[in-house]
């Protein structure tokens, strides 16, 4: 969950009708500034006749996470996006506030770089490729400018100023790309065309839709004897009758999300090869079992299994963490709880052995949040032995134990903080790492920690990665070390968001997980108002889970992604080759990630299995609000923020009809 205020904001009340002020009105209503720029607002409290009300007080708030506003109405950028600035009017001594939103528009600097792709070192006479240029600002924000091209000696390579290429001649030429003041060049050797025969291998193939076949192609010359090396091929795809969606990469790799029949080629040098492929439905779908469901009287948040099993840790967007006997999981029964000054407890794990554990805190009513370092060697009666709160008293959102630390995320100034619990009784800092863009805005949302790399969940910064122990750039818990770093455009990205609900949502780069060769990265985002007329409903939630290949992990890529049509993606967790999620008002569902990932995996069938975790119980009846999954042996441990806890199970794989 973001930070209380941004909804708070969304859904104040009416003011009485005594309540003077009838309106308030900021000038500029509208203002645009770039990243690091600033524009003061100004407002003033109204009566019903467009009078000034006597008194009254004005407060600034950023209602959404690209900026920041002081309390003269200043408005620095910190991102690139909309700001809604909200000016509330209040009267010393009187109930009631009026609220009016203001919109900053948030632009990304200059450009400062230029990405192409492909980039060919060396082409045969006759290719033709088309290069695409990407724009990007110096803090890695995409930018929408048209990107020129042009060559150094047009008799060896020509290209259209959009970026059609062709191989004329053999000899050297140089590729300049530009946008406005920043260019990128490409060297490229053209050589004879010696190519006597193409062919794709293999020639045909049949898949379900979403695997990946990446084919081999061969071109041959002197005689059909010597293969051609390091020269790019054209790859094009075409369905049958046109009907069909499949797509091919520069390097050759095919994925059809629905299925039908699909013809590759494979162009190089003016010779062409064809390949079919013959596509079936992926059909991973299994049922769903309920073994149990323990309605909770609180909103709930995070579920810990204790590495004995016996007992899980619920957290509660309240004052408790619960501890809930699983022993029997068909039959959970709450057993002790931690009571604590928190208005929030979010995140809550052990230590690697069970017997100490972590849980955040926000909302202290005497303004110390931070951790609560609990005993659980008893895992079924936890308690709390120390806190820590001297650098994080801001509030802490989330944090993951590993290795003798916990990786906290500090709300006040948007950084990772390392605590030391060697020493349960005495947890102490040694590091802190914060993201350099700039801090108004800045906001770190999840942590994970896996083989000594740090992946955080960085908000409007993305994913960043960390040596904290690894190796692999002289990193430790006590001095972490950058390692990389994948940002993505998330206004374009959710841009039908802003068409239905207006500009200004919140929007964020929100949880990650790090299994085998991907990072798991999830977004979470609330629409700028919520729906009109309905009361007691959930928020309006959406989000896309980004699969990015680390493979090469200094350059992070992304290849595939997850969008449910119903609800948003909140926590994740892998097991082997499944991956399970929260997704909020979506319930519960379940992915199918065997084997290589890339494109769109809702249409190519991948998802599993689905549950609305909701029923005539909980604190909200009838409400679905997953917010994630945790798995053991199995079963599926599911929090529901407004129904409680669902233990869930897949049933058995369906075996194929004879």
């Amino acid at each position: 969950m973001l930070l209380t205020v941004l909804l708070a904001l969304q859904q104040l009340g009416t003011a009485p009708a005594s309540f003077p002020v009838a309106r308030v009105e900021i000038a500029p209503s509208e203002a645009e500034v770039e990243v690091g720029g600033q524009v003061r607002l100004a407002a003033r409290a109204l009566d019903a006749g467009g009078q000034p009300v006597k008194d009254a007080a004005i407060e600034w708030f950023v209602a959404s996470d690209v900026g920041s506003v002081d309390a003269t109405g200043l408005v620095t950028g910190g991102y690139a996006g909309v700001a809604r600035v909200a000016a509330v009017a209040t009267i010393p001594g009187q109930p009631g506030q009026k609220i009016e939103f203001a919109l900053v528009h948030v632009l990304p600097e200059s450009p400062a770089r230029v990405d192409v792709a492909p980039t060919p070192a060396k082409l045969v006479v006759g290719t033709r490729l088309t290069l695409v240029g990407t724009a990007y600002s110096k803090h890695g924000d995409r930018r929408a400018d048209l990107v020129s091209f042009w060559s150094s000696n047009q008799k060896v390579v020509s290209v259209t100023p959009d970026g059609r290429l062709h191989a004329l001649a053999p000899g050297r030429a140089t590729l300049t790309a530009k946008a406005g003041p920043a260019s990128a060049t490409l060297a490229i050797q053209v050589v004879p065309n010696a190519v006597a025969r193409l062919a794709i291998d293999p020639a045909s193939a049949a898949v379900r839709t979403g695997d990946v076949i990446r084919g081999g192609r061969g071109g041959r010359g002197g005689g059909a004897t010597r293969p051609i090396q390091d020269v790019p091929v054209e790859w094009a795809v075409a369905a049958t009758n046109g009907q069909g969606v499949a797509e091919i990469d520069p390097g050759g790799a095919f994925v059809a999300e629905t299925p039908g029949s699909y013809t590759v080629t494979a162009t190089l040098g003016g010779r062409t090869a064809d390949a079919v492929v013959r596509v079936e439905q992926r059909r991973v779908t299994r049922g769903i079992e309920v073994l149990a469901h323990r309605p909770i009287q609180y909103r709930t948040a995070e579920v810990w299994v204790h590495p004995s099993g016996k007992c899980l840790y619920m957290s509660t967007i309240a004052d408790r963490v619960y501890a809930i006997d699983i022993t029997d999981v068909a039959k959970p029964r709450i057993v002790d709880s931690m009571i604590t000054d928190a208005r929030i407890v979010n995140d809550v794990m052990t230590t690697e052995d069970g017997k100490y554990g972590v849980f955040s805190r926000e909302g202290a009513s005497n303004r110390k949040n931070g951790i609560v370092v609990f005993d659980a060697s008893d895992p079924c009666h936890p308690r709390p032995v120390a806190e820590y709160t001297e650098t994080v008293s801001g509030g802490v959102h989330s944090s993951y134990v590993y290795r003798g630390h916990a990786y906290i995320t500090d709300d006040a100034t948007g950084s990772v903080r390392v605590i030391d619990i060697g020493d349960p009784l005495h947890p102490k800092e040694v590091a802190r790492w914060e993201a350099q863009q700039t801090q108004a805005g800045r906001y770190l949302h999840d942590v994970m920690v896996v083989d000594g790399l740090a992946y955080l969940a960085y908000w409007n910064d993305g994913l960043i990665i960390l040596d904290v122990g690894n190796g692999m750039k002289g990193g430790s818990p006590e001095h972490p070390q950058f390692v990389s770093q994948y940002k993505y455009d998330l206004n374009a990205t959710y841009a039908r968001v802003e068409q239905l609900w207006g500009p200004g949502f919140v929007r964020g780069t929100h949880t990650v997980w790090r299994a085998g060769r991907y990072a798991f990265v999830g977004d979470e985002v609330y629409a700028a108002r919520p729906y009109k007329g309905l009361s007691g409903g959930n928020d309006l939630t959406f989000g896309r889970l980004h699969v990015i290949d680390l493979s090469d992990i200094e350059h992070p890529a992304e290849v595939a992604w997850y969008e449910p049509t119903d609800g948003g993606v909140h926590n994740v967790w892998v097991v082997g080759d499944t991956l399970y999620l929260g997704n909020y008002q979506g319930g519960a569902r379940v992915l199918d990630i065997s084997g290589e990932l890339k494109g769109d995996l809702l249409r190519q069938g991948r998802e599993m299995s689905w549950i609305l975790t909701a029923d005539s119980t909980g604190f909200r009846p009838h409400t679905p609000f997953a917010w994630g999954a945790v798995v053991r042996e199995g079963n599926i441990f599911v929090p529901d923020i407004n129904s409680g806890l669902w233990v869930l199970r897949l049933e058995p794989k369906q075996q194929p009809v004879p």
